[in-house]
């Protein structure tokens, strides 16, 4: 643990509690991708699968656990809040997401750094959360004009990655021995995919304006 991983992860708490808030307050999920918010779901049940059976800590078990049940009530609620979906758009959010799952878990059986179950689920988890946001950054692009809330919601996921970056170079230089080169690949690649999402909400705040992406 060390600053920058505990940014990290607040930075990526914050993000699942403003689209909560989103959510629960106006009572839709319009501008959201339920494909990405599948996709987060699946690469957290991949991730700690082992939630159960490894304890390293009582933060890292919470963190856990925070976001399964997090990803877990945003699917649901969906999916099958009769309110909620009511404003989920189907006609936009059109992504072939089946894909990326696909081609994260033939990337994992291929790249690994040890070919057993848990250290294959770990990798396609890495793989996979990095693409996840794919169908959301292609939602919004679509839609043109993003709401305040959900514009924040990306951008503190874009942020907890970034975190996530120096947490790898502050322990490549301070670990002996540092194994972790697939979250670190990964973690670039996806913050990259953020790199048009984080110069139009620049554009939009420095203008205090609303977020609009080309279309």
């Amino acid at each position: 643990m060390n600053i920058f991983r505990f940014a990290g992860d607040m930075t990526h708490l914050v993000s699942i509690l403003v689209l909560l808030l989103k959510i629960y307050t106006t009572k839709s999920c319009a501008g959201i991708s339920f494909k990405t918010q599948w996709l987060y779901a699946v690469v957290f049940l991949a991730r700690y699968v082992d939630v159960l059976t490894d304890f390293i800590s009582v933060y890292n078990t919470v963190m856990k656990l925070v976001f399964i049940a997090s990803s877990a009530m945003i699917v649901w609620w969906m999916r099958m809040d009769r309110v909620v979906s009511r404003s989920y758009d189907k006609q936009l959010d059109t992504f072939r997401h089946y894909f990326l799952v696909a081609g994260s878990l033939a990337l994992a059986l291929l790249v690994n750094e040890k070919f057993t179950f848990k250290e294959i689920l770990w990798a396609f988890s890495i793989y996979l959360e990095a693409v996840a946001i794919l169908p959301q950054l292609v939602l919004l692009q679509r839609s043109g004009n993003v709401d305040n809330l959900t514009g924040q919601y990306v951008f503190f996921l874009g942020a907890y990655r970034a975190f996530y970056i120096l947490n790898w170079i502050y322990r490549y230089f301070t670990e002996a021995y540092f194994s972790r080169w697939i979250a670190c690949v990964s973690g670039l690649v996806q913050t990259a995919l953020y790199a048009d999402f984080f110069y139009y909400y620049f554009i939009s705040w420095k203008n205090n304006a609303k977020l609009k992406l080309p279309a």
